[in-house]
């Protein structure tokens, strides 16, 4: 028997100072059996932080190796950004920067690894790779349950979660796929 996709309900209070972003979220978001809980906050966060008019989880969520897991489109449909979560390809990120104006990475994964094969991605400097701490999520997976309320803020650089009165901070960091 197949295995299905498990729902959470997120209600979300998102303060994105950095940005001046401020908006309450609703979310529903589907867990894909062979996605980690990790990736899916990390896929979570980066909607979040990235939160623009016309954003859009992919229709086929992580199953699709063709559609970028969140996208920002115009009303015409053209692709404005691609944003991909965790350590993807050299080539799925060389597609994303010829099919998309920007591309963002939100990963916890070591810039080295994710260096290894940067030369190959065409425009790999115009990539925008946003690097969480890996024990920030961590301690995030401890505290998420599949319906719960949270507040989360960017504020210079650092994040801070507040769930069911336990807080939870660390730093969201710009980096580049290329070694200076």
């Amino acid at each position: 028997m197949a295995l299905t996709a498990t729902l959470y309900h997120l209600q979300i209070s998102l303060s994105d100072v950095d940005r001046g972003v401020y908006e309450d979220l609703d979310l529903r978001i589907a867990r894909h059996p062979s996605e980690s809980l990790r990736f899916m906050l990390t896929r979570t966060i980066a909607y979040c932080l990235s939160l623009a008019e016309g954003i859009a989880f992919s229709k086929d969520g992580i199953a699709s190796t063709d559609d970028a897991p969140i996208a920002v489109r115009d009303p015409t449909g053209v692709l404005l950004e691609w944003i991909d979560v965790g350590s993807p390809s050299a080539e799925r990120l060389h597609k994303a920067t010829k099919a998309a104006r920007s591309v963002s990475l939100f990963t916890a994964t070591p810039l080295t690894q994710l260096r290894r094969d940067a030369a190959a991605i065409h425009k790999v400097e115009t990539i925008a790779v946003w690097r969480l701490e890996p024990a920030f999520l961590d301690a995030l997976e401890a505290s998420i349950e599949r319906k719960c309320k949270l507040e989360l803020v960017r504020t210079d650089g650092q994040l801070y979660v507040t769930i069911g009165g336990t807080s939870i901070e660390g730093p969201i960091t710009r980096e580049s796929l290329v070694e200076a």
